[in-house]
């Protein structure tokens, strides 16, 4: 039996799995090019007569033409990155202003945080028609930045009662966005292998989800008009939201949860940290590294195969690049361990700040 609880995969002549918990969460999801045309009818069916349409600025107009049959009481269109409190504070108070009683959040992962920000005060529901490859709106996983430090949590009030997954929504996102988003999905999967609290259901997914996004990006940023491409990769970022909506993330989440709190750019930051996080536990979950290889096409060190993928998908490979200063390479090894999030290794101070050098500097993993 592994240190997750449970033993392998089944295959003939092994046990099947033990000792595990699995929880399905009851999002309604809706897939395939053309599916936002059936936005309004989702936001019937749940009964709703006030809609609040959240978006980032530079989507706005497309959000209200996209919205086109729903009752809109009024539009949010201030989302920045990493959800700042005060930024959230007014997006709360305009839900209560219009009197929402839904909220439809068009756009990448921090736009549909908005809607998870309100939703955890207001317990109002939320409709996510996802744009990136985030993985957020399948997960009860909620984020608020304030004061340079980002406080995360777990609600299940957070949780979008129905997802629209279109890959035409996501044609417009340029090749070296989709690569890193893609990235920060193929972060979820990872983590989900060696997770403390994992199960073989998840691992499936997160499997899958690894095999998907490994085989479509290359494609994708190559010929990024191609729906095929797109639809692999968004259900590839659906697979990665399941595999973190109700198991933990370790120490790769907990390192781009600090460093988002210096500024720093999420899907970039996720991509540039992970093959160097995924080297430091590599001895410490074999079976997992195995896995992740393996869904990248064969065999070999899983961190040294990631770091490839990235470096062919032309993605910046230095947190150096993203404005991060080399003084505070120490202050985000600290935060680590003073709050670590349950790990496969020990989280130990030289070790991780080795780690964030290495991601500094962009060293392919020895």
């Amino acid at each position: 039996m592994t240190a997750l609880g449970y033993t392998r995969r089944h295959r003939p002549g092994n046990p099947i799995p033990i000792n595990f918990t699995y929880v399905a969460l009851p999002t309604r999801v809706v897939f395939g090019a053309g599916s936002v045309g059936q936005l309004a009818a989702e936001v019937e069916r749940l009964g709703a007569k006030r809609v609040l349409l959240i978006s980032s600025r530079g989507r706005a107009e497309t959000v209200r033409s996209l919205a086109k049959g729903l009752a809109v009481a009024g539009v949010f269109d201030q989302v920045v990155m990493h959800t700042p409190l005060a930024v959230v504070e007014a997006a709360r108070e305009q839900a209560k202003a219009v009197n929402a009683d839904c909220c439809v959040a068009v756009g990448g992962g921090s736009t549909i945080g908005f809607g998870k920000a309100i939703a955890l005060s207001s317990a109002l529901p939320v409709v996510a028609v996802p744009t990136t490859y985030s993985g957020s709106e399948m997960t009860t996983i909620w984020g608020i930045s304030e004061g340079g430090a980002k406080k995360t949590g777990r609600d299940p009030k957070v949780l979008p009662r129905a997802v629209i997954y279109d890959p035409e929504l996501t044609l417009e996102l340029p090749a070296a966005v989709s690569a890193a988003s893609g990235m920060n999905a193929i972060a979820h999967c990872a983590e989900a292998l060696y997770a403390h609290d994992g199960n073989p259901i998840i691992s499936l997914m997160a499997e899958e989800g690894i095999r998907a996004l490994g085989g479509s990006l290359p494609s994708l940023v190559a010929h990024p008009r191609e729906i095929r491409f797109r639809s692999e990769a968004l259900y590839g970022s659906w697979l990665a939201g399941m595999t973190i909506s109700t198991t933990s993330v370790a120490l790769h989440h907990k390192l781009c949860h600090i460093l988002g709190g210096f500024g720093l750019p999420h899907a970039e930051t996720h991509s540039i940290v992970l093959p160097h996080a995924i080297r430091y536990n590599q001895s410490a979950a074999p079976e997992a590294m195995a896995r992740i290889a393996q869904a990248l096409g064969g065999s070999g060190e899983a961190a040294k195969r990631l770091y490839d993928l990235e470096t062919r998908l032309g993605l910046p490979m230095r947190l150096a690049d993203l404005g991060m200063k080399e003084a505070d390479l120490e202050r985000a090894a600290r935060a680590a361990v003073e709050a670590p999030y349950p790990n496969p290794r020990k989280v130990e101070y030289e070790a991780v700040l080795g780690l964030l050098r290495d991601a500094y500097e962009g060293r392919r993993p020895a």
